[in-house]
């Protein structure tokens, strides 16, 4: 299986580089799998697709700022894991600065490089915390083409936010608010959207390529609520991969903390999940994989090619698709 299967293209137009007004105004195209057909609605509409017995499981996880300046602003780190209460794992730019014992200051806190790891990672230890909510900022996909705005801070997190610890929302769960949450039945897992969301995929063959490791944690009410649900509905491909991951790794959906480097595929067999809400996704990537393993390689190719047809707005800020 060829990473090539898995491309389109995308007018850079249709990439939604800010969010609607309203976050329910997101459009969305069902996508039939029994039946093959594909129909265009509205996210307000979503509680009409529910049916009796489901549930609904959210990502609950909170984007953290983790990206960084220094303070003569030529210097930039990404925090990827807090690994002491001083102590980050950090990917750096430009890294040819970042040799061991070398020095960056972010506001009041002085870092030095500890460790260079085979990945090109660096361990850098501060001499104080670091004021983040002062100097931190979100790490927005880099196909926004924009920095961080002061709007971002809110929109750039679900409504029911709660676990603080991801580099990047959960894209497909920026849809809901409140009072449509409230309509369906639902249960949350926290999985914390890690650094692997940004990075492509470089080898030539889908089977060679290695996934980033996530966190991830299913509550008990949530593993009870599964248990005794009839079609469990993912919301977002890191619900799903969560779920997945608890059903490969433990038997089941168990009440468990883990993390997962879990990459499905076309060839996968799902265990848990019976439907999938989830945002457009970047051509050639792991996430395109996944919903073509859901839904069928050639359908999603046909469900991409109409969405493009039809102007949706695509990633992050973007519409939304419902298989069912």
């Amino acid at each position: 299986m060829l990473t090539s299967d898995f491309d389109y293209d995308l007018p850079p137009e249709l990439i939604a580089a800010h969010p609607l007004a309203e976050r329910s105004a997101s459009r969305m195209l069902v996508v039939d799998r029994a039946r093959g057909t594909l129909e265009h609605r509205r996210f307000a509409e979503l509680p009409g697709y529910g049916r009796e017995g489901d549930l609904w499981v959210l990502n609950n996880t909170r984007v953290v700022p983790a990206r960084f300046f220094s303070n003569d602003g030529l210097q930039e780190l990404l925090r990827i894991d807090v690994l002491g209460p001083r102590r980050w794992r950090c990917m750096v730019k430009p890294g040819k600065r970042f040799r061991p014992g070398h020095r960056v200051e972010i506001g009041e806190a002085a870092g030095h490089v500890l460790e260079v790891l085979d990945n090109g990672d660096r361990v850098i230890e501060f001499d104080r915390a670091v004021d983040e909510e002062r100097h931190g900022h979100l790490a927005l996909p880099p196909y926004m083409g924009r920095q961080n705005e002061a709007a971002d801070r809110e929109r750039y997190q679900t409504v029911y936010a709660k676990a603080a610890g991801a580099i990047a929302a959960p894209t497909a769960g920026l849809h809901f608010t409140p009072e449509i949450l409230a309509r369906l039945p639902h249960a949350f897992v926290t999985l914390h959207v890690g650094v692997g969301t940004f990075q492509p995929v470089k080898v030539e063959r889908v089977e060679e390529h290695v996934m980033h490791r996530e966190r991830y944690e299913i509550p008990v009410a949530t593993a009870d609520a599964i248990a005794g649900a009839g079609r469990v509905i993912a919301v977002g491909t890191t619900s799903m991969r969560t779920l997945e991951a608890a059903a490969r790794d433990h038997g089941g959906v168990k009440a468990v903390t883990d993390s997962t480097d879990i990459f499905i595929y076309p060839g996968y067999e799902f265990r848990v999940c019976g439907a999938l809400l989830t945002n457009f996704h970047l051509p050639k990537s792991t996430l395109l994989m996944l919903v073509s393993a859901f839904a069928g390689s050639d359908l999603i190719r046909e469900a991409y090619a109409e969405a493009v047809r039809e102007r949706y707005r695509f990633f992050s800020y973007g519409d939304c698709m419902l298989i069912v």
